[in-house]
């Protein structure tokens, strides 16, 4: 009798790191999301408040959102000693278009960011491909090891999948209300990126080097 293959043990030491990255990019979006469920009763109770944030729950979550994003990675930081460059442009980009839609009293600022930041994501990745550069190579280079092969078609997926979140985003904003919005910013991206991380596994496991262990899916959040 065939013996049943054993299934492939999961490498804790590659996948704890990421679990740990991971929370702390989904902690923001969590308290994003309270700030702005709590943001109509909160502000009603605070007339200081509700003329701070102009009496939009969202531009008040917004003002609630920057500052615990930017200690989630001063945390990473501080435990990894190093922060990915794309939660590095995320951060300046809610800073940036948090602060107009609170200087300006309009939140549609913010919520043209995710089209923005997942454009330059998108543009950035498929036109070094362009100049034969896999860029993604240089933001997980030192995590997976894959042939060239790999690494140009798992940065054509990202960067694809990155301009999808901006199709959709720019629908979303565009169409449907604000709570709409922050629902599927917080619950929606993030079941999407997994599952598409999850998706590359095949691909990870195809183009890695010769003698390279089975690799866990890179998983990038957006927040």
């Amino acid at each position: 009798m065939t013996e049943k293959a054993a299934e492939p043990e999961i490498n804790w030491d590659e996948l704890r790191p990421q679990l740990i990255k991971m929370g702390l990019e989904v902690a923001p979006l969590i308290v994003f999301f309270i700030a702005n469920f709590r943001g109509e009763a909160i502000l009603a109770a605070s007339p200081m408040l509700n003329e701070w944030f102009s009496g939009k729950p969202l531009i008040f979550a917004t003002a609630v959102f920057m500052p615990v994003l930017a200690l989630s990675l001063a945390i990473s930081w501080f435990i990894f000693r190093r922060v990915a460059i794309m939660p590095i442009v995320t951060l300046i980009g809610a800073l940036i278009f948090g602060g107009l839609s609170i200087a300006y009293g309009d939140e549609t600022l913010f919520m043209v960011k995710p089209t923005i930041v997942n454009t330059l994501f998108g543009v950035t990745l498929l036109g070094g491909l362009l100049f034969r550069q896999s860029l993604l190579k240089y933001v997980f280079g030192d995590v997976y090891k894959l042939r060239e092969e790999g690494w140009s078609k798992l940065t054509l997926n990202w960067g694809v999948f990155f301009l999808v979140l901006a199709v959709i985003n720019e629908v979303l904003w565009r169409n449907f209300s604000s709570d709409i919005w922050v629902n599927f910013k917080v619950w929606g991206v993030m079941p999407l990126t997994v599952l598409f991380s999850i998706s590359q596994v095949s691909l990870l496991n195809k183009y890695a080097a010769t003698g390279e262990p089975k690799h866990v899916p890179p998983i990038v959040v957006e927040s």
